[in-house]
């Protein structure tokens, strides 16, 4: 096989590769890693024995993001705060399985999903990875994994049990969040109590990331009430003529990007149900906003 067909096959199943690296790892930059050295697993391969290049591919890629998973659990241990991945962009559904629909990739994707997939173990996180989001057999999973296909299906009934239980229950009409999310921001950025409270469920809560590298609560806020008052006097404290906002679509679901002085300086997201906002996720670690830059 040449080198420039080589290239060409790998470019084919990037996105594919991507999309499994960062279901699995959460963060754009480590995915971006494991892909990369998927690359020189693939250059450097006798090709000549490769008759399927992408199951070929999505095993190395899932291989590396396992032994990648496994290294940063640990650093995870140490985190500052709550940990949420870092967002994604999917205007341009780059990380989308072949074929799939909207819901899918809200479901795969979303930021409440990769949160329950962090108490999963790596193997679990592959298993499901591959098997919910991208629809792999368990017969080829098992090859992946170097599994039997009986400890496979095993490995997959566990996590669907755990992302399950551990799923929130939220609405994804496209419509109805954005509506939501547009009247949300503008209550927020006017720091208007009451109106925030007519948005939010009487059991809302808040989860700020920050890494311990910029302002944001260092642990969950509980109830619509004290979610309100910090969204109020955070507007009043950080909210001036530098900073700016845009809508954009974000993990499969619409977001807001706070930018001060051009630079991305905040993600907002909202979990919606039943016409109100259930969850309000902060993201302020600015490693984690690179990519929006």
């Amino acid at each position: 096989m040449a080198a420039d067909t080589a290239t060409d096959v790998f470019e084919e199943h990037r996105s594919v590769l991507l999309g499994v690296a960062y279901r699995m790892l959460g963060r754009v930059a480590d995915a971006e890693d494991v892909v990369q050295d998927a690359w020189l697993r693939w250059a450097a391969a006798d090709r000549g024995d490769v008759r399927e290049p992408r199951g070929f591919l999505v095993r190395v890629t899932t291989r590396l993001a396992i032994d990648r998973l496994r290294h940063v659990q640990s650093r995870r241990e140490a985190y500052v705060g709550p940990w949420l991945p870092e967002p994604l962009v999917t205007d341009h559904t780059a990380a989308v399985p072949d074929g799939a629909d909207r819901v899918v990739l809200a479901d795969s994707v979303s930021i409440a999903v990769l949160v329950v997939l962090e108490s999963l173990s790596p193997l679990e996180r592959a298993v499901f990875v591959l098997r919910e989001a991208f629809g792999y057999p368990y017969a080829d999973i098992a090859v992946t994994l170097d599994r039997s296909e009986s400890a496979v299906r095993q490995l997959a009934g566990r996590a669907r049990k755990h992302v399950g239980e551990g799923r929130p229950r939220f609405d994804v009409d496209p419509a109805e969040q954005r509506d939501l999310t547009e009247r949300f921001l503008a209550a927020a950025a006017d720091g208007d109590i009451g109106r925030l409270l007519s948005l939010l469920a009487p059991d809302a809560s808040l989860v700020g990331d920050s890494g311990g590298k910029s302002k944001a609560p260092l642990r969950i806020i509980e109830t619509a009430a004290k979610v309100a008052r910090f969204l109020a006097g955070a507007a009043r404290k950080g909210v001036d003529e530098h900073t700016t906002f845009e809508t954009l679509e974000l993990n499969g679901a619409v977001a807001i990007l706070a930018r001060y002085d051009g630079k991305p300086d905040a993600v907002f997201q909202l979990d919606v149900a039943d016409g109100r906002v259930q969850r309000v996720y902060v993201i302020r670690n600015p490693d984690k906003l690179v990519s929006l830059g």
